[in-house]
């Protein structure tokens, strides 16, 4: 195949584990005594790996087909389509997470909890991609460093659930597990499982890559356009004339290249890189689109760039982990604070043996104070095993509650457990590597408080989410001001102390 980057380029949870009481990093360097690369705890995956090899393991979180034939067929039919990404721009993806793990580059993930067929049109798509692109204009001209866009998108359907069964007035019915399984409705009809939702899946993704790879590769996402990404409900608002402000910084700082001879027409100023990911939840379809790469002979999962493992199904014994640990992408674990360092760290082996730079990032999400008490250990748990990991801040899960009837997620917690992250790096001397926000481009209210002032009472106005609760356009911006004022400031102080 072609390694081809996706022109997307500057040119164009573990339930058996006991948990342990938290301790200091001091404490850690002498109670954990770990080989500077771990073995996996469980041995038998060091057995011969195949795509349909997770089949051997409990799978959690899967949706109880009525007629596994149909099953078959609709994935047979996807394995026979072509792949949506390419096995080269994954590593191109690798390249660029590696140089996050030291600080050389900052990740910023976002986009809706789970994409929806009845959403889905152009529109959306642009302004879910304009607003991540503002971000990382943002971000890479506050930190200084290279930004690498990740968008949860032309793939993000499923939805791992804590319940089975939701009951609504007396009546209970299966789950919504995301539009790739089964409708939101409450309707028996609607809450059956069709496998035919994962073809549908399939090709809103193909459709949505199409549009993704004309924005980057045709100019729409150059840095000569920065300052027409605003959204027009922007306009007015106080983060929307910070990032005017900034914009026109940038413009006068591109002026000043092409003065100095920098071509105009060069693919540095027209087209940018973006790459896809989505949670590694539903495994048959999974399964039907990784396929054998022919300039590598490695097997690579090509329905995203990057997949994670979520809390729910990273049990070390499990079909997740086995499935993610044979794929090539670059792999993402998310964990809380039930996270025991010592499985962390085999978790790890298991996921990325050979320890290569940018093939694992591990995505925290935990609330800001559990944070600060549990998450240097952790930290501190993998520097001793000399493992290489992105460290990433999802600062939306850990912060999720109910308000007037509505899920939803204050934006000054979302804050604090950033803030959290950054101050612990700062204290262990490792680096923050990234973000993870759940976000859309779309003027809704649906986090409470931020620039935007969505009020308790406001939820109801533009509430759209399907699943969980989304930043706004405006809030969305708000935390990417927030990151990069703390980047910035870690610039500073790393250049203070060369100096010293």
């Amino acid at each position: 195949e072609s390694t081809k980057t996706m022109q997307l380029t500057q040119r164009s949870g573990l339930g058996s584990a006991q948990r342990r009481p938290n301790m200091a990093p001091r404490a850690m360097r002498s109670s954990l005594k770990v080989k500077a690369i771990a073995e996996p705890i469980v041995k038998q995956q060091s057995k011969a790996w195949g795509p349909d090899s997770w089949r051997n393991y409990p799978a959690q979180q899967q949706p109880e087909y009525p007629d596994v034939e149909q099953v078959k067929k609709a994935t047979g039919d996807i394995a026979q389509m072509p792949p949506l990404i390419f096995a080269g721009e994954c590593r191109t993806l690798q390249s660029r997470l590696a140089k996050a793990a030291t600080g050389e580059a900052f990740v910023i993930t976002g986009g809706d909890c789970a994409e929806a067929f009845s959403q889905f049109n152009a529109n959306r798509i642009r302004d879910f991609y304009r607003v991540l692109l503002q971000m990382s204009v943002v971000l890479g001209f506050g930190g200084g460093v290279p930004v690498v866009k990740l968008g949860r998108i032309a793939g993000q359907f499923a939805k791992p659930r804590s319940s089975g069964s939701e009951t609504k007035d007396g009546v209970t019915l299966p789950a919504y597990r995301g539009d790739i399984i089964n409708g939101p409705e409450f309707t028996e009809e609607a809450r059956i499982p069709d496998p035919y939702r994962l073809v549908r899946a399939y090709n809103q993704s193909a459709a949505t890559l199409n549009l993704l790879r004309g924005f980057s590769s045709g100019g729409y996402g150059g840095l000569n356009r920065v300052a027409k990404w605003n959204l027009d409900f922007m306009a007015n608002t106080i983060e929307g004339h910070a990032y005017m402000d900034l914009a026109k910084r940038v413009d006068e700082a591109i002026q000043f290249m092409i003065a100095c001879g920098m071509d105009p027409a060069s693919p540095l100023m027209n087209e940018t890189e973006f790459f896809t990911s989505h949670e590694c939840l539903l495994l048959d379809y999974e399964e039907a689109l990784t396929r054998l790469d022919s300039t590598t002979n490695q097997w690579y999962d090509c329905s995203a760039h990057f997949l994670w493992c979520g809390e729910r199904t990273r049990q070390l014994d499990h079909a997740h982990i086995e499935f993610l640990r044979g794929i090539r992408n670059p792999i993402g674990v998310k964990v809380s604070d039930k996270m025991d360092p010592r499985d962390l760290v085999s978790m790890i082996a298991t996921l990325n043996p050979n320890n290569e730079p940018g093939r694992l990032s591990v995505i925290v999400r935990m609330g800001a104070k559990k944070l600060r008490e549990k998450f240097p250990a952790l930290i501190e748990a993998v520097r001793q095993a000399g493992q290489t990991v992105v460290w990433v801040s999802d600062p939306m899960h850990g912060n999720t509650e109910t308000v007037n009837g509505y899920k939803t997620r204050r934006f000054e917690n979302i804050r604090s457990e950033i803030e959290a992250f950054f101050d612990v790096h700062d204290q262990c001397g490792s680096v923050p590597g990234g973000v993870h926000v759940e976000m859309t481009g779309d003027n809704v209210t649906e986090c409470i408080g931020g620039g935007s002032d969505v009020t308790a009472e406001a939820l109801e106005d533009r509430y759209h989410t399907h699943c969980d609760p989304r930043l706004n356009a405006e809030q969305a911006l708000e935390v990417a001001f927030y990151v990069a004022n703390r980047l910035r400031k870690r610039r500073h102080a790393k250049e203070e102390a060369a100096k010293n």
